[in-house]
């Protein structure tokens, strides 16, 4: 073999190394799924389902448990005792972290809520394995009362704008008192946003006072990307701007040209199936170190309710940021 003949064969050898890495590094690249990374789990808050997810936890854990979701949040107790929802959840499979409490018990009416003991709230978490609480809405106005031909939304929005900024003060000093009853026993509360707290009240709205007066070591946020979105905001700009403050995320998309409005009215759609951008939202999530992500999807639905939150998972377990 002549010496132009070995450089030939050397060449081929170290173009053929360099090839290998070369693919070897654009494997490495490849983007992995969302929730593939620092193993993130899907989560879905069952408020999705409706009531009748109740009547059989058994079989709803289970087919939510088929399609792949294993973090479930609870919009309530469906009232049963957080012994037996537990049972079900292991029979299932699914682990449940957190529990949305009733603003107050209505009259008459036996079950937990915020204003429950501290020690009862925090059994029944206990119970339940989960370590945080949410309040779900902000204290609602006292005497709230409908007018002929109102829903149950336009009554609740009419009501919070007729009260202004009072009522979001209250709200931040009940989820301080709260939270700071319940970090001794090891829970952490936190507040779910609608529309509502971003209608403006002069020169800032309800959103900006319970941020300033909530307490950030004792109150967290758990954002809702649908009420966000309808309040005409960018959700990724608002998630990267409170940051570590909001730990939980409800994943909710809402459908393309929806209105912009603060009156708990929402035009929905399956996630991945509307408006919202959501590898920027995700992105920003990460970097805020959001530790929950629940999918959850506003009525009216065009499709069954599970065949909803089957196009969600599916969605998102292949979604890379």
């Amino acid at each position: 073999m002549t010496k132009l003949d070995r450089r030939q064969v050397l060449s081929k050898i170290a173009a053929a190394g360099l090839g290998a890495a070369l693919t070897g590094c654009t494997h490495m690249a490849d983007p992995m799924p969302f929730f593939d990374q620092k193993h993130r789990r899907i989560g879905l808050q069952l408020y999705t389902l409706g009531d009748d997810a109740g009547a059989d936890l058994d079989a709803t854990f289970a087919q939510v448990a088929k399609i792949g979701y294993r973090d479930i949040e609870l919009p309530g107790l469906y009232g049963q005792s957080p012994a037996a929802i537990a049972a079900a959840a292991r029979r299932a499979g699914v682990e449940i972290s957190s529990l949305h409490l009733a603003v107050s018990t209505r009259s008459g009416v036996e079950g937990l809520s915020l204003a429950s003991p501290p020690d009862a709230i925090a059994a029944a978490l206990g119970e339940l394995g989960a370590a945080r609480a949410v309040m779900p809405i902000a204290l609602f106005p006292e005497g709230m009362q409908p007018r002929e031909g109102e829903t149950p939304q336009q009554m609740i929005a009419r009501s919070f704008a007729a009260v202004g900024s009072d009522i979001w003060f209250r709200t931040a000093a009940k989820l301080n008192e709260t939270a700071a009853a319940l970090r001794p026993h090891g829970i952490r509360l936190g507040y779910h946003n609608h529309n509502l707290e971003f209608a403006p009240l002069g020169r800032e709205n309800g959103w900006d006072i319970l941020t300033r007066e909530c307490e950030p070591r004792l109150v967290d946020f758990e954002v809702d990307t649908g009420w966000v979105a309808t309040a005409g905001i960018d959700v990724a700009g608002f998630i990267r701007r409170y940051g570590e403050r909001i730990t939980q995320l409800h994943v909710k998309d809402v459908a393309v040209g929806g209105k912009v409005n603060f009156a708990l009215a929402m035009e929905p759609a399956e996630v991945g199936a509307g408006a919202l951008d959501w590898p920027s939202i995700f992105t920003a999530a990460r970097d805020a170190g959001v530790q929950h992500y629940y999918v959850e999807q506003e009525p009216p639905f065009s499709i069954p309710r599970f065949e909803a939150i089957r196009r969600a998972y599916s969605y998102l377990d292949r979604l890379t940021v």
